[in-house]
């Protein structure tokens, strides 16, 4: 697999190495080895799957507050989707600045997100499903999240007649650096 530096600090475009033969391919998606030799959480406690019915479908931005601080490496096994990650950390040189990432089948591309940045996509696809191997237990007192469209992030989402979206991730105040 490759491991490729984004923009933000910490944060990574997971590339697996395909073995192919007659039958198809095989390829690595986690190596904690891999991973703990770039300075990233080789540990993972769960594996989570988001299912999202229609395109548009907006999840985020989402992070958990310390002590269940989090990473994520996020796959996108069906349909495709526009990923965020956005830089909550004061003392990142990125504090507040986004990247984005298309992850889909066909490039079967992942995204590896370090422990203090919030993560979100909106689905381009009908019937988009998304992976997520988490490195904490999940805990609801420590859920946090920012709101969407919050103008200090400036993140250019795809245009969307209407996007689908819970109450929640709609209704976060601004963001306050």
């Amino acid at each position: 697999m490759r491991l490729s530096p984004l923009t933000i600090p910490g944060a990574f475009l997971v590339e697996p190495t395909r073995v192919e033969d007659g039958r198809g391919f095989f390829a690595r998606l986690w190596d904690a080895e891999a991973f703990a030799a770039q300075g990233l959480t080789p540990r993972l406690v769960h594996c989570s799957i988001s299912f999202n019915r229609a395109p548009h479908t907006l999840r985020g931005l989402h992070y958990q507050a310390s002590p269940f601080a989090e990473t994520k490496l996020v796959g996108c096994i069906r349909g495709a989707v526009f990923d965020v990650i956005v830089d909550l950390r004061p003392e990142s040189p990125t504090y507040c600045r986004a990247v984005d990432v298309e992850l889909s089948p066909a490039n079967r591309r992942l995204v590896y997100i370090p422990e203090g940045c919030a993560h979100g996509f909106q689905t381009l696809e009908p019937e988009s499903e998304v992976i997520y191997f988490i490195s904490e237990a999940y805990s609801s007192a420590a859920a946090r999240g920012v709101r969407w469209n919050d103008p200090a992030f400036g993140i250019e989402w795809p245009p969307a007649p209407a996007r689908i979206m819970s109450d929640r991730d709609r209704s976060y105040p601004d963001f306050v650096p």
